[in-house]
């Protein structure tokens, strides 16, 4: 009796040692993420879920990781493990949306971000993705709604002020969406997307040297932002500096942009 005693506390201190080693894994992945070293930060998860195969949280983190180096396929992989093995981890449910978005299932996208504020009323990432898929179903009002109760929720958070204002653009509220776009810089001075989204809506009121300016800032941020060359090229181009605005076509097409090939056939003679 007393040998299987010693069995049964030598195999619970093991077992509880492995889940330890897993969370320190885990803990080193959530380090790596926030320093952006999105592989090393993989590498850990994957260490983590291999000493615990059950371990809900390192699949969820795993996903959004895979999510933030665009393998949309596989985050979607990992949250539905997630899911599956914790069916009341809100977060994975709002992770799985976002994959989702990325792969054009907009509805299915709707329907996790609903399941994650049925989970967590207070969600405001939630309702922010859950804003942008609306949006890109063209429910503009919806998706406005979604947005204000993000940042009702977290008047810090920087997404749902972009998001925002990318919905009045559509609705051609511009001065609007400048307030947003201003906004979320605000927040997030790098946020590269919302530099290029001023530039776009200057451009919408032909001020063509603001756009200049905000297309800078954006290519100063992310030299490989794509759309920014394109855009600037555009609006050099309108301000008669067909030259340099040719080489932001040409630079664009390097990038991989095939539509600046075009502009370039049209304009760049």
């Amino acid at each position: 009796m007393k040998k299987i005693l010693l069995l049964i506390v030598v195999l619970i201190i093991t077992f509880s040692g492995c889940k330890q080693k897993a969370k320190d894994y885990y803990y080193k992945g959530v380090a790596k993420y926030e320093l952006k070293d999105y592989k090393g930060a993989i590498v850990d998860y994957n260490k983590a879920i291999e000493i615990d195969p059950n371990f809900a949280e390192a699949y969820n983190n795993r996903g959004n990781t895979k999510y933030n180096i665009q393998d949309y396929s596989g985050a979607l992989t990992d949250c539905n493990r997630a899911i599956e093995l914790n069916p009341n981890l809100g977060q994975a449910y709002n992770n799985r949306g976002l994959a989702k978005t990325k792969l054009q299932d907009y509805s299915g996208a709707i329907d996790d971000c609903n399941k994650a504020i049925e989970i967590d009323p207070n969600c405001s990432e939630a309702y922010n993705n859950r804003g942008l898929s609306k949006g890109l179903l063209q429910d503009y009002s919806g998706a406005l709604t979604d947005c204000n109760k993000a940042i009702e929720i977290d008047p810090k958070l920087a997404e749902p002020y972009y998001n925002r204002g990318t919905i009045k653009v559509y609705l051609k509220d511009y001065t609007g969406a400048m307030s947003d776009f201003n906004k979320a810089i605000e927040i997030d001075p790098n946020y590269v997307e919302a530099y290029n989204n001023i530039g776009t809506t200057k451009l919408n009121f032909k001020d063509y040297t603001g756009a200049i300016e905000a297309f800078n800032k954006s290519i100063k941020i992310n030299s490989k932002y794509v759309i920014a060359y394109f855009n600037r090229g555009i609006a050099k181009y309108e301000l008669g500096q067909k030259e340099s605005g040719c080489l932001d076509f040409s630079k664009a097409g390097e990038l991989g942009l095939n539509k600046a090939y075009k502009y370039i056939k049209l304009y760049c003679k």
